[in-house]
């Protein structure tokens, strides 16, 4: 049905308190991108807020293929979001009958001018809340980024010197030859992360899962950020540090490329 003409309870606890978890998947034309890898995620993260989503997990892979072949679906490239509330019960924590939703809506993906040029990210000295969890909470993330400058794109959380990720993106830094991004536990369990750590292993890169420092960021080469409808883009910029020479490198050109190149894999 149209967006318009959906509803959800006031009083559901997603309304209320911000109990609720979610994914962004992206379709290329009617070929979904790492479903699979996708709803895990989402029901790792509804698990872990203490959701009860198993019922709904089981139904959501019927949905979202339909919904992407369905006729109202725009005939683009999409991003499909899974919603998983915390319902109307709130048992110390537990959320037993929690409610769901699916949004189907054309993918805005990057600009020429923004993977040409890349991105300025706006240091935030915070721990994005439950990071292992793809929650509906991203109020640490947004408030910081009020009056960020034009080409500022997200936040980036530094936390006791470690960089650990973006607002809504994986952050890798390229130094001396070696890929660095922080471990899974520290920051959330990305899918294209995985999918880019496998492909640059497979093809000889270096890849160390560590928490990058902020220190570190004068003596990089290149740094870039990715996710599932941005891709990857480079990042060019942290707060008032230029990254390199402040132009987008060849390491994160080749890593878009590698991975375009490799897409079907995970259709």
């Amino acid at each position: 049905m149209p967006l318009e003409e959906c509803r959800i309870p006031v009083t559901d606890l997603a309304i209320l308190r911000g109990i609720g978890v979610f994914d962004s998947i992206r379709s290329y034309g009617k070929n979904i991108f790492a479903l699979n890898e996708h709803l895990e995620r989402l029901k790792e993260s509804a698990k872990k807020c203490g959701i009860e989503a198993d019922s709904i997990m089981k139904e959501l892979p019927a949905i979202i293929k339909k919904g992407v072949n369905h006729e109202l679906a725009p005939n683009k490239d999409m991003v499909i979001k899974p919603y998983i509330t915390g319902g109307e019960i709130n048992d110390h924590g537990h959320f037993p009958k929690p409610d769901f939703f699916v949004i189907f809506e054309e993918a805005h993906v990057l600009s020429p001018e923004e993977l040409n040029n890349g991105v300025a990210l706006r240091p935030v000295y915070m721990q994005r809340p439950f990071p292992e969890a793809k929650s509906t909470n991203y109020l640490t993330g947004y408030v910081p980024m009020i009056g960020a400058k034009p080409n500022e794109f997200e936040a980036l959380y530094i936390v006791n010197g470690e960089i650990t990720e973006s607002t809504a993106s994986s952050f890798f830094l390229c130094k001396e030859g070696r890929i660095i991004t922080a471990p899974v536990g520290k920051v959330l369990r990305g899918i294209t992360r995985e999918i880019l750590i496998q492909l640059l292993r497979e093809n000889n890169f270096t890849v160390e899962e560590r928490c990058p420092l902020e220190s570190e960021l004068s003596q990089a080469d290149e740094a870039f950020i990715s996710g599932s409808v941005k891709e990857i883009l480079p990042v060019i910029r942290i707060g008032d540090q230029t990254i390199g020479n402040g132009h987008p490198g060849p390491v994160a050109k080749h890593v878009h490329k590698l991975f375009l190149s490799n897409l079907k894999r995970w259709m």
